[in-house]
Order: C-alpha cells, then structure tokens, then sequence
C-alpha cells in the first residue's frame, strides 16, 4: 500500500530519472552499474548479464509497459497503480515471458522474488 493518490505515484514513476534514488536501495551484490533517463533504465545482473528495459507504452495514470531492448531473456514488464482510496493506492508489477519447462523451473523462484522486492522498494519512495 502506497500513501500517496494514484496520479502523484504514476507521474514519479512515468519519468524513470525520478528513481535516481531508487538505487541506494539496490543491493550492489545483485545489481550493478543501474543508470536511467526519462524512458529507459538499464542495469547489469550477474550471472545474466546487461538487462535494458524500455517504456514502451504509458497509460496515464493507470499503467506503465516496458519491453526489453538488451536481454539475455527478452520479457515485458508492467506497473500497475491502482487506487484504494483518493490518497492511496498499490501497485503491482508483473513480468510476461515465453520460456520452455526447463527454463521456467530454473528462473520462476528467483523472478518472483525478484518482483516482490521491487514492489517493496517502489512503496519506500517518496511520491
């Protein structure tokens, strides 16, 4: 939960600059070299390797849609805020990628994880 309105969380996190201050809170460990501007954020992730992430469609308010443009696992990326109240909302991020049975054993864990700590992070900043 986010206490902030729907519209205050979609306009800091439309403009990928404003998570500068996001990267204290990025294990160095897990993630490196993270750097953003206003429509992209990219980030080195050993073992996988350079990840690039791109907006690639904004829905005011509503929705934020990324896609992969550097990526050993090409994936989509989505911001959902929606409100609970006029002063506060959540937010849920899901990730889409095609990957066989193999694969999807082997990344399902740590993906999810992965996901769960951004929402935990996403709901420290300030809006």
């Amino acid at each position: 939960m986010i206490a902030a309105p729907q519209a205050a969380v979609y306009e800091k996190l439309s403009d990928l600059r404003n998570l500068e201050a996001f990267k204290e809170n990025v294990p160095p460990d897990k993630v490196k070299d993270l750097t953003f501007d206003a429509d992209s954020l990219s980030f080195e992730m050993p073992p996988m390797g350079k990840i690039v992430l791109q907006i690639v469609e904004r829905e005011p308010c509503k929705c934020i849609k990324f896609g992969t443009t550097v990526s050993p696992l090409p994936f989509n990326m989505w911001i959902q805020i929606v409100p609970t109240s006029d002063c506060a909302c959540k937010i849920k991020v899901t990730v889409g990628m095609e990957l066989n049975a193999f694969m999807k054993v082997m990344v399902q864990k740590p993906l999810q994880e992965g996901l769960e700590k951004m929402a935990e992070r996403l709901a420290l900043i300030s809006y």
